[in-house]
């Protein structure tokens, strides 16, 4: 008889309990199903914190079951919360239409690399492109500009190896309910990541991790085959009635027997260079603000209360939302034990994003404090888009100082219930807060923006005690969001319209926000490509 793989979920335990009893409860429940238990191997599928009652933490498990279960009643199943697990293997096809020359993919951030990955082990033979350097170089060019604010601006935070997730918290959550989300995950951990991301709620890899993960993806690609070439920008495709069959590079013209745009989000000049193209591009909606920084145990303790510091808890995290009736304020990119990382990719812009290693060490808490920005804010045009983030990161680099030096303040200053400017408890962590200058985030931020974030952080203090605390700090100026364009693709076959080989994927084009939605869009792709085009090789 065929084994069955079942889901046990919502099994809620003290903080106290050992997965041993989450396993316990997990047979119980088949049991009182009528399942057979005789030959169950149980693991850990999820495990998620639950802290709405401060006082009765929960943790909360999905244990799954694999056995001989031949009598399946659907209703009694659902009734205890199991369920069939769904078959979370990639399958696809691969067509017969011979490509010219390999497939080029531009960027190598995770929607980059996770195409070239999958085509590469296919035989595929893909080529990457990437405007940045490796890893190692990345590192020191990055150290530079915090030690020297010696920007270079093809290798920095936001371009090079394993693209702006590189320098971040390497979060792999995702709103995306999709069974393929297990075999980025999977792919991670062959790639060097702790195996603990395959069942936290919120799992995270950490920057230092992430380098080594970026590494190992971009030896399999070459051992698979493939080729990445760094310092090595795109300029412009060379099509024909919709065909691409070469793109110009800063290293050269690459014949191309596909295209794949996987450009990351900060890719300002390319996009603009994209826009005289006979591309499809629309402006989006996407949100800006400022980072805000608590200390660590005080987030811990008002989320955690007493049960703060327990080793089954980990570092406290929140995500949360505030409604104006016209506008969203939220919290992005929550960076537990992080610091506030300088993120500018252009000369004369000041740009902060979060980082934290897989420890989650840190002294401070931090997370981007955003307001949405609508289209009609700023003229509803890409390239008004563009120049609507670029005006703000310009403006912060002014009050800054024109150094790189980062407009902050306190909350306390910002909300008006502090007289003065005065540092408390909460260090700055921006460039090991040495370049910091004191400025009001209305010298850099549109008034709608400030108000709103202002009315928001009343109500976040209603849900977590603290949070607008009047030593808490502001920086500025959280830009990246997401990018403000989107380049229009058949959502079937992932090809840009009017193309018959180019594929638009990942942040950069607009179906993506984050690691792992990048993950699964260009693994996406490389199916798409594949269903259409035999091996290479």
């Amino acid at each position: 008889m065929k084994e069955t793989a079942l889901i046990i979920n919502d099994i809620a335990l003290a903080v106290t309990d050992s997965q041993d009893e989450a396993f316990s409860v997990a047979r119980s429940r088949l049991k009182k199903a009528g399942l057979s238990l005789s030959n169950a191997r149980f693991s850990i599928y999820r495990r998620s914190v639950d802290a709405r009652k401060k006082k009765d933490i929960r943790l909360v498990y999905s244990v799954v079951a694999v056995g001989n279960f031949s009598v399946i009643d659907a209703a009694k199943m659902k009734e205890l919360h199991i369920a069939l697990l769904r078959d979370e293997n990639i399958s696809y096809a691969f067509g017969n239409e011979k490509l010219s020359h390999p497939p080029v993919v531009v960027g190598a951030g995770p929607c980059g690399l996770f195409c070239a990955l999958l085509l590469a082990k296919n035989g595929y033979a893909p080529i990457v492109l990437e405007r940045g350097a490796s890893v190692e170089e990345r590192v020191a060019s990055v150290a530079r500009f915090h030690e020297k604010q010696t920007l270079d601006l093809e290798t920095n935070v936001q371009f090079g190896a394993g693209g702006a997730g590189t320098f971040s918290d390497g979060k792999l959550i995702t709103r995306l309910n999709d069974p393929h989300t297990a075999y980025i995950l999977k792919t991670l951990l062959e790639m060097g990541a702790d195996p603990d991301i395959l069942t936290k709620a919120k799992p995270h890899v950490g920057t230092d991790v992430l380098r080594t993960v970026t590494e190992n993806l971009i030896r399999a690609i070459e051992e698979n085959g493939g080729r990445v070439l760094f310092h090595t920008k795109f300029l412009e495709a060379i099509e024909r009635n919709g065909v691409v069959t070469a793109v110009k590079t800063s290293g050269g013209e690459i014949a191309a027997g596909a295209l794949i745009l996987a450009i990351g989000h900060s890719a300002r000049d390319t996009y603009e260079a994209l826009l005289s193209s006979p591309l499809s591009i629309e402006a989006k909606p996407f949100s800006v603000g400022m980072r805000i920084e608590h200390l660590t145990e005080n987030i811990d303790r008002a989320m955690y209360g007493d049960f703060a510091g327990h080793p089954a808890l980990g570092h406290a995290e929140y995500s949360l939302s505030h409604n104006t009736k016209v506008r969203g304020v939220y919290t992005f990119c929550m960076c537990p034990g992080g610091t506030v990382v300088a993120a500018a990719s252009e000369h004369g812009g000041v740009v902060v994003n979060g980082m934290s290693e897989r420890a989650r060490d840190g002294k401070n808490s931090n997370s981007a404090v955003v307001c949405s920005v609508f289209k009609e804010d700023y003229g509803a045009k890409p390239q008004l888009a563009i120049d609507f983030q670029r005006s703000i990161e310009r403006a912060a680099f002014v009050a800054g100082g024109s150094d790189y030096s980062a407009p902050f303040c306190t909350v306390g200053n910002f909300l008006g219930s502090a007289a003065e400017h005065r540092l408390g408890s909460v260090a700055p962590t921006y460039m090991a807060g040495k370049k910091l200058r004191f400025a009001r985030p209305e010298s850099y931020l549109p008034t709608f923006v400030t108000e709103n974030i202002r009315s928001a952080l009343f109500s976040f203090d209603k849900k977590i005690e603290g949070f607008a605390a009047s030593d808490a700090l502001l920086t500025g100026a959280e830009t990246r969001t997401s990018a403000p364009i989107r380049i229009l693709r058949n959502p079937e076959t992932h090809l840009a319209l009017g193309y018959k080989n180019l594929y638009p994927g990942g942040e950069g084009a607009g179906y993506a926000g984050g690691i792992t939605s990048a993950a699964l869009d260009g693994t996406y792709i490389a199916i798409s490509l594949m269903e259409q085009y035999a091996p290479f090789h």
